[in-house]
């Protein structure tokens, strides 16, 4: 029986349509694997076209132009300065002044050294302050002078005697103290008094520059003790020599509306005492005659741009001459010498400097220079 079941599977196999399995064949016969579409797309979230369904990024995204770099300035159309350019305003707006400096609305922005101060010479020897002829070089004092216009005061500093020479024994006289005497014997006038009034009057005036030029014969520390008193000290501008002065808005901004040249060489403990004759420079003064006058350096440095035009005569006498005073003093005679000055040294004189003041009208004088054009402006 064992024998006939090994027969019969022994045909089998050889029978016509037997088949087997041949491992080898089977597996040479590869399954075609199906493709798995890829869906493409913006995968940056941060994109305007961010898809979130796609699995692999195309370059496709799109974004928002950045926003320009802001271009600082001005932007404001009204202003001296206005950039059509700006996008953003940088707080540099400037605006032309409608508030007059010393008067005129176009010093505001000239600086100190472009504008013409009116100034009295020997300001407190005048008859109002008990102070006459041949010791005089005005009639009427502070009050009137300040009322007309003048910013611009030469002073005198002296002890009342040689013999005391503390602080509480400083006056404004005028003179030479090598005869053995003080020339407060002529007359004197208290400074802390004439200062307080200018104090005052600069309080009421806060948008005049004021100009003080002493001639100091007291020590300097006494000088700065009165200046303190009467509450000067905050108020006195400090200059650093051979820059730039500042405009008059400037020195308003800064409230340092007083401006202080000494004759005396440069004290670095007293900085805001300016020597003139190294901050400044001046004309000849006391001429014998109005032809004589001209805008020569006599004193100082005439490299510097502030300047004193010195515009008084002197009679036979060598005293200040106030019978002549309406000639020197004439408005035309003023100008023609200004211009003068400007055609020698390429500005306006900062200073024009009378005696007898009430004489002619050296205040309308200065404003009519200052409302000249030049190119320096």
């Amino acid at each position: 029986m064992r024998n006939l079941r090994v027969v019969v599977a022994i045909c089998m196999l050889l029978l016509p349509g037997c088949t087997y399995l041949d491992s080898g064949e089977a597996d040479s016969e590869e399954v075609p694997e199906m493709e798995i579409e890829v869906i493409q797309g913006c995968t940056d979230t941060e994109a305007n076209n961010y898809d979130e369904d796609a699995e692999e990024d195309d370059g496709s995204c799109e974004y928002d132009e950045p926003e320009p770099e802001p271009v600082l300035g001005c932007t404001d159309s009204d202003a001296e300065n206005f950039d059509s350019n700006a996008t953003e305003d940088d707080d540099t707006c400037e605006y032309l002044e409608t508030i007059p400096c010393n008067g005129l609305v176009i010093l505001c922005h000239r600086t100190y050294d472009q504008v013409t101060f009116p100034e009295t010479h020997n300001s407190f020897s005048t008859h109002e302050d008990n102070i006459y002829y041949p010791a005089s070089n005005h009639r009427t004092g502070f009050q009137a002078q300040w009322n007309a216009g003048m910013r611009a005061f030469m002073l005198d500093t002296h002890y009342l005697t040689t013999a005391d020479q503390s602080v509480s024994n400083v006056r404004f006289c005028h003179g030479d103290s090598d005869r053995g005497f003080s020339p407060c014997t002529y007359g004197a006038v208290d400074p802390w008094n004439w200062l307080n009034n200018l104090e005052s009057e600069m309080n009421n005036e806060d948008r005049d520059i004021v100009t003080l030029l002493i001639e100091n014969h007291v020590e300097a520390d006494h000088l700065k003790e009165i200046m303190d008193d009467v509450g000067f000290t905050d108020m006195m501008y400090i200059h650093e020599m051979n820059a730039e002065w500042p405009t008059l808005i400037e020195l308003i901004n800064m409230e340092k509306r007083l401006v202080v040249f000494w004759e005396q060489p440069g004290d670095s403990s007293h900085p805001y005492f300016h020597d003139f004759l190294t901050h400044s420079w001046t004309t000849n003064y006391a001429d014998e005659d109005t032809s004589s006058m001209d805008c020569e350096p006599l004193r100082g440095d005439s490299n510097q741009v502030a300047f004193h035009m010195n515009n008084w005569l002197k009679n036979q006498a060598g005293l200040s001459d106030p019978t002549r005073a309406g000639e020197a003093n004439d408005v035309d005679f003023l100008i023609e010498r200004a211009m003068e000055c400007i055609d020698s040294h390429g500005k306006r004189p900062t200073f024009i400097a009378v005696d007898w003041w009430e004489e002619g009208d050296v205040v309308e004088a200065a404003k009519k220079v200052n409302l000249l054009e030049l190119d320096s402006d």
